[in-house]
């Protein structure tokens, strides 16, 4: 089958950093769908493992989360899907990826793709889906509201640092249209700070600038939680003074170092959100993920949230996934980079 892979971590620019690659098909497990991938989407961690994660010598690694695709076959154990069933997931990071034509993912993390949306567009969703609803939900233990018509209330206050990428597009839709939150974006050029609106900011202040200076600045001193998806190194030392007393902070970047004692006179408490965890480790409430996927798809379809696609590249080829790396790469990136068909 057609895949494309990589056999050495390479900088993007080099010739051999991805390679179009013929593969053999995979054989599903007990609890495993055999999917026929019809469109991937790419996502910063596609591009840190690339760097990060060498296979062995004389092997090859296969990237990619995201998938849209058909159910082909399914595993001896399976009761969630049948063949024919149209599916969305995000993979596990422990398997081969889904930039192949035929993939295997337990059934437990997989979700029923939204009818509404075409392939490409509902790619763009199940990675920061899963992220953006376990941060939100799980993490920062957020109740959900019947505020549908996404009116801010008095139950608090969320600022999301990196609104404009693939987690805070989905984030800011979650929170402004199942919370009574008010929710406040980052953003830092006209395009992503239009782009934050649209899907739903009360208000979107510059990251370029001292965030306490932009807070005041939409008359929000302090926030009650921070979801600082991006530049947590950069950003970190201002967020002790601009979260409540006992507020909460999530992040899912990787910083190199936290000094977290400052954050101790407040009582703030600091929650990490790994979207692979559940899989990775096979946790009892792995398919969690599976019902959050369904009730995703439902919104979709009932027009309470839309896909965050920002940009179609074409084809699933080396060619296309090297320009979708170097855009994720380059911090240009605005909403999710998709690509459709082999």
């Amino acid at each position: 089958m057609k895949a494309v892979g990589y056999r050495a971590s390479l900088p993007i620019t080099d010739a051999d950093s991805l390679l179009d690659l013929d593969v053999p098909a995979p054989t599903p497990g007990p609890r495993d769908l055999l999917v026929a991938v019809q469109a991937v989407a790419v996502n910063p961690v596609d591009t840190k493992v690339r760097m990060r994660a060498a296979p062995q010598p004389g092997e090859v690694a296969i990237l990619g989360w995201d998938a849209v695709g058909v159910v082909q076959a399914t595993g001896e154990a399976v009761t969630l899907f049948r063949p024919g069933d149209a599916v969305f997931y995000a993979g596990s990071i422990a398997r081969q990826g889904t930039n192949a034509e035929l993939h295997v993912v337990d059934e437990r993390i997989v979700g029923p793709k939204p009818a509404s949306l075409s392939n490409a567009e509902a790619a763009a969703l199940p990675l920061t889906a899963i992220t953006a609803w376990e941060l939100l939900f799980d993490r920062l233990g957020v109740a959900r509201s019947d505020v549908q018509a996404g009116n801010a209330s008095d139950a608090g206050s969320l600022l999301i640092v990196g609104g404009a990428g693939g987690v805070g597009s989905i984030l800011i839709q979650l929170a402004r249209k199942l919370t009574g939150l008010t929710v406040i974006a980052t953003a830092s050029r006209p395009e992503t700070t239009a782009w934050c609106v649209d899907l739903g900011a009360h208000h979107v202040i510059d990251h370029t600038r001292p965030l306490a200076e932009e807070l005041s600045r939409v008359g929000v001193p302090q926030v009650d939680m921070i979801a600082s998806l991006t530049a947590t190194d950069r950003h970190f030392p201002s967020y002790a003074d601009i979260l409540k007393p006992q507020g909460k902070l999530a992040l899912i970047d990787d910083p190199a170092a936290l000094d977290i004692v400052p954050l101790k006179r407040k009582s703030i408490s600091v929650h990490w959100e790994l979207m692979f965890t559940r899989s990775l480790f096979e946790t009892r409430d792995m398919i969690a993920q599976h019902q959050l996927l369904a009730e995703v798809s439902s919104l979709v379809d009932t027009g309470v949230i839309r896909t965050t696609l920002g940009e179609y590249l074409g084809a699933i080829n080396a060619a296309n996934l090297k320009r979708a790396h170097a855009l994720i790469e380059s911090g240009s990136a605005r909403g999710k980079l998709v690509m459709e068909g082999f």
